[in-house]
């Protein structure tokens, strides 16, 4: 089958689970600047499986676990996250009434 390229940040367990298979792997360690590209670009690989449809509780999972870690790297308070979420939807509602934007009349 040949070499796979993947160039792609993988969950910690994943080359021992690929060595587990008998297969092997190349890997490197990012460092901070990469790290945090490499869980922006995750969070958009794991958004777009999500609007995929496959599998909504496990792709929501994976978003959950790349969420913990930017908010890890970044050095951010879960806490203040919530306050921030909590204080935003009080100012500008939440997503429940399913409102959909059509257009605006901008016209002076």
């Amino acid at each position: 089958m040949g070499r796979i390229i993947y160039n792609k940040l993988v969950r910690d367990r994943i080359p021992e689970i690929i060595a587990s298979h008998g297969k092997t792997c190349e890997i490197s360690i990012a460092d901070e600047r990469e790290y945090r590209s490499l869980l922006l670009e995750k969070l958009q690989e794991e958004s777009a499986e999500l609007a995929a449809g496959d599998n909504l509780t496990e792709e929501l999972a994976d978003i959950y676990e790349v969420l913990d870690a930017i908010v890890s790297v970044y050095g951010l308070s879960p806490e203040e996250i919530s306050r921030l979420q909590t204080e935003k939807r009080s100012k500008r509602g939440a997503f429940a009434e399913r409102i959909k934007l059509l257009w605006v009349d901008d016209t002076d």
